[in-house]
């Protein structure tokens, strides 16, 4: 089927054109100028987030847990993810404390869930070492929950990528749900799903 436009009546008349090059305004100068910006706050730990541009990089997750501060004291939004890092997976290895904490922080973000990290782990059957409304406490003095506090900075920061990144969801990998999810990997003793 063909269809045949006219311009007839329609007061457009078409014209034989040849390109012809336009003059334009030179480009704006580029300035190469470092821009200054105030840091915003940290909704978490209330600090300013602050990066050194001249430190080396960690070379491994073990490193980066190694040079983490130990605050006295931690946001409420952080206790909630070393309290989930801890409980869940304080005697696997540092990729595994990893993979659960950044679970923790895409719920938070997912808009699926809670929006912040209390909110994630007191959401009803989530975690099993929930009991009520309270986190159970541990030895804070221990090297476990040390790690379990330096993996939770990493995890909210994101400075270091988790093994799993973008998983929403996981369960220990002795039970078998049977979730109609993406199955991304096993990491220790929990399997990883999106």
């Amino acid at each position: 089927m063909m269809i045949i436009a006219s311009a007839d009546g329609s007061g457009a008349a078409a014209e034989s054109r040849a390109p012809v090059a336009i003059e334009t305004e030179s480009a704006l100068p580029m300035i190469s100028e470092p821009m200054v910006q105030p840091l915003p706050q940290d909704s978490v730990t209330g600090a300013a987030a602050v990066t050194d541009q001249d430190a080396a990089p960690a070379l491994s997750l073990a490193e980066l847990v190694a040079s983490q501060p130990q605050p006295a004291e931690l946001s409420r939004e952080l206790n909630c993810l070393a309290t989930a890092i801890y409980h869940e997976a304080k005697g696997e290895t540092l990729n595994g404390q990893l993979a659960v904490g950044r679970v923790i922080v895409a719920r938070s973000k997912s808009g699926r869930f809670p929006d912040s990290y209390c909110g994630v782990v007191f959401q009803p059957s989530q975690f099993s070492f929930v009991r009520g409304n309270s986190l159970p406490t541990g030895p804070r003095t221990a090297k476990q929950w040390k790690n379990a506090v330096a993996v939770a900075q990493i995890a909210h920061e994101g400075t270091w990528q988790s093994p799993v990144e973008g998983a929403l969801f996981f369960h220990a990998a002795y039970v078998s749900p049977g979730w109609r999810l993406t199955r991304m990997a096993r990491v220790d003793n929990h399997v990883f799903y999106r």
